[in-house]
């Protein structure tokens, strides 16, 4: 491993090189910052990545014809930049996300990542991502991390020996997070609900935002839980802190947090720092539906945009507009109800509050009748398990057609269900 600049770094990339980075937090910071530089001198310039954190130069429409930047995951950032017309979303699963596009790398591939200093034994480790991260920094043509004390070191299958890196920066920024969403009643309520099919020693999975986080908090009186989950949040840390989380009854990596990435606060970076409970793996593993079914009790908890009355879960996009991603609601979805005893949610509110054409706000329902025209299906009606909003439960495993509309009519909001029943009696459902 071979410590070079920043400017050297960027000195590397030439024509029609592809470069690929990090998820959230694993993104290399300094180098995307400041990879617009290169434009002008280097022309073609494919960059993948998948959530990233930072409005960063290179997504700026004044260096459109120079990158192509495809995603795995929209956060705000690439939102922003699709409408300059060279930034794409890649439809996946995110435990088939690498291993499907890595076929596809036939041009001299950068990957360019963040990892903690070396140990003693000349280990880094890639701290807080192994979503994809190990399995394409092995297959890059060159290897450059961002080398940086502040992040975490973690164990799993993230140690990383010196010798398999080319090029290393000296890299000081803190590691990015995300702050802890504020907790509504809506939130509290739906939690609650959640909370109550929840049973001590169960295994649970689930993200980040209020819904998420009034989870964490109504399962504060539960006992032994375990993860193996997608993504290790602030609320994941809570309730290990306080005891919930053990792992003593998981029938998979006992005793052990499994994840594939940590996102959020301070908290979460502090928690895992040099935490041998907890174990990052590649997600291609940890999303695996096959491997998540052997977890006895696996609980699974995600959260839709939109859901129509016969199941069918938008969870990405608004309309045709891609907002977001699948990423591993279907893997987790799925691969809980392949459980013993495993049990999935999607958690929705009834309604939402947004802004016609003119500019006004009015209220809609979240469960409509039909998606809006382009509206993308991040989980099949096939898949779809228990349904949650601040109104009730509706379980729909099993259920027909007809069977499944009087179940979520039942949780809609009350301004909203004589309008469905009159819809889905016209649509003959």
């Amino acid at each position: 491993m071979k410590y070079i600049t920043l400017k050297q770094a960027l000195d590397l990339v030439q024509d029609n090189f592809h470069l690929v980075t990090g998820l959230g937090a694993s993104e290399a910071q300094d180098f995307f910052n400041n990879i617009h530089k290169v434009a002008g001198r280097a022309k073609n310039i494919s960059i993948t990545n998948c959530l990233p954190m930072s409005s960063c130069a290179f997504l700026d429409k004044t260096y459109a014809d120079t990158f192509t930047v495809n995603g795995w995951f929209y956060s705000a950032p690439l939102r922003a930049a699709h409408k300059n017309g060279n930034v794409s979303f890649i439809p996946n699963h995110l435990h088939l996300a690498g291993k499907k596009r890595l076929p596809l790398f036939t041009s001299p591939t950068v990957f360019v990542g963040v990892a903690t200093p070396p140990d003693k034994h000349g280990y880094l480790s890639l701290s807080v991502g192994n979503t994809y991260e190990r399995r394409l920094l092995e297959s890059a043509d060159i290897v450059i991390l961002e080398v940086n004390p502040n992040y975490p070191r973690t164990f799993g299958d993230v140690e990383i020996h010196e010798s398999k890196v080319d090029y290393a920066i000296n890299a000081s920024y803190a590691v990015p997070s995300l702050p802890n969403a504020e907790i509504t009643d809506r939130d509290r309520t739906i939690g609650n609900y959640i909370a109550e099919y929840i049973n001590d020693g169960d295994c649970v999975q689930f993200g980040i935002g209020g819904i998420p986080n009034a989870v964490a908090d109504a399962l504060m009186s539960k006992k032994d839980l375990g993860v193996h989950t997608e993504m290790l949040t602030a609320g994941i840390v809570r309730l290990a802190k306080a005891g919930v989380i053990t792992g003593t009854r998981k029938t998979l990596h006992k005793n052990k947090l499994v994840a594939t990435f940590a996102l959020g606060t301070q908290d979460v970076y502090d928690f895992v720092d040099d935490n041998p409970a907890v174990q990052i793996l590649d997600g291609n593993y940890v999303n695996d539906p096959a491997v998540i079914g052997l977890n006895d009790n696996q609980v699974s908890i995600n959260t839709t945009l939109e859901i129509d009355l016969t199941g069918q879960c938008c969870s990405e996009s608004i309309g045709h507009r891609q907002f977001s991603g699948t990423g591993g609601q279907a893997d987790t979805a799925i691969g809980a109800q392949r459980a013993k005893n495993g049990r999935s949610f999607i958690a929705l509110y009834s309604t939402a509050n947004v802004k016609t054409e003119t500019g006004e706000r009015v209220q809609v329902s979240k469960i409509v009748p039909m998606l809006k025209p382009g509206a993308i299906v991040s989980l099949s009606r096939n898949d779809v398990d228990f349904v949650v909003t601040e109104y009730g439960v509706a379980a729909l495993r099993g259920t027909s057609v007809k069977e499944r509309v009087a179940a979520l009519i039942s949780i809609a909001h009350p301004d909203y269900r004589d309008e469905l029943k009159q819809k889905a009696k016209e649509l003959e459902f």
